[in-house]
């Protein structure tokens, strides 16, 4: 029964330093480590700042003359064409007015007429012919002031857009400058922002904006940098931006709150790996890549950083295998086996010794 025990003793032993050794010979296996290939990619250098839309147009319609509103022609929060009338006031003694004065444009040519004629065959004096002429000049130019101020009673959208809430109803009298209804271009609209001072040799018109707006939460929407500030803020230090943003289907409204990206530069072939495959050797960086089965470190130069990542700016090719995940484990030169992000195996266990049995 001792010598039972003993050989059991004794197997196990030797199992457990061959396991130990990575088996016969005594040679480890490779160690499982997680790895990426690098590819090129497309980097998008930016800068985030926070902004309010604001209409391509907006006015308040006000009128050039008082009068009562004899009509209203729009129906509010519709769109009107561009010319369209809008509201249209009493006219009636302006009409009567351009009668008038176009009565007296017909007398003063009459005696204008007789007057040349007269003076032709020298019946009157120069300065006659000359009050004459001077009338039915005054008399014209009333009328064509009068016809200015019938024209103005009807007051007519100057762009095409949106109408808001009009603030007066018909048969109501008005004032000369009162306001009556807003009138607002949506499409295209504009996007106000600021940026700090250092940004503005990297500014320029052309440049992509991404923007994001609370009120329609998860949607990205896309506008082109069209205009720079001329003068940098003296108190905040930032200069304003004017972006444009499409806005056909009206969705988008002036003064909402948005929260901006502003592509500053992109490059479609970048070279991007995980922030844990850096390995940082005092104020140099590596990587380990995988070459014929086994880790090397490289020294690699890194750039800008993108959610989780970073480029790889010297140091690697397209194509290069990185590890990262694992690199506790290994050294230069060490034996790997490649396994791709979440797949390295985890180690198990260590394997009881059987109980012997008496």
């Amino acid at each position: 029964m001792r010598r039972q025990l003993l050989l059991i003793a004794c197997s196990l032993a030797a199992s457990t330093v061959a396991s130990a050794q990575g088996g016969p010979g005594g040679k480890m296996p490779p160690t499982a480590v997680e790895v990426v290939q690098v590819a090129p990619q497309v980097l998008s250098t930016s800068i985030s700042a926070v902004g309010t839309l604001r209409a391509n147009e907006s006015i308040t319609v006000r009128p050039e003359v008082a009068g009562k509103i004899e009509k209203v022609h729009f129906v509010e929060g519709q769109q009107v064409a561009n010319g369209a009338p809008l509201f249209t006031l009493d006219s009636s003694l302006v009409r009567a007015e351009v009668r008038e004065w176009e009565a007296n444009v017909g007398k003063s040519q009459r005696d204008a007429t007789r007057s040349e004629e007269l003076s032709s065959r020298k019946l009157i004096a120069q300065q006659d012919l000359d009050t004459k002429r001077s009338e039915l000049a005054v008399n014209e130019a009333r009328l064509s002031s009068a016809k200015t101020r019938l024209e103005k009673t009807v007051i007519k959208a100057p762009f095409a857009g949106m109408a808001g809430l009009r603030q007066v109803s018909a048969g109501e009298y008005v004032d000369t400058g009162q306001a009556l209804v807003d009138l607002v271009q949506l499409d295209p609209l504009k996007l106000e922002f600021r940026v700090p001072e250092i940004y503005l040799g990297k500014i320029a018109a052309g440049q992509t904006v991404d923007v994001l707006l609370d009120a329609f939460p998860g949607e990205k929407f896309t506008g082109t940098v069209y205009a720079i500030d001329a003068m940098v803020d003296p108190q905040s230090r930032n200069v304003a931006l004017r972006a444009e943003i499409d806005n056909d289907d009206a969705r988008l409204r002036p003064g909402l709150f948005a929260r901006v990206a502003l592509q500053l530069s992109q490059r479609d072939d970048a070279l991007l790996v995980p922030e844990q495959a850096l390995w940082p050797q005092g104020e140099k960086q590596f990587v380990y890549v995988v070459k014929a089965g086994k880790a090397e470190l490289v020294e690699v130069t890194t750039g800008a950083r993108e959610n989780g990542k970073v480029e790889i700016v010297t140091g690697l090719e397209p194509g290069a295998t990185v590890i990262t995940a694992g690199q506790l484990k290994i050294g230069p030169g060490s034996d790997v086996a490649p396994q791709p992000p979440g797949g390295a195996p985890k180690a198990a266990p260590p394997a009881k010794a059987p109980v012997a049995k008496t």
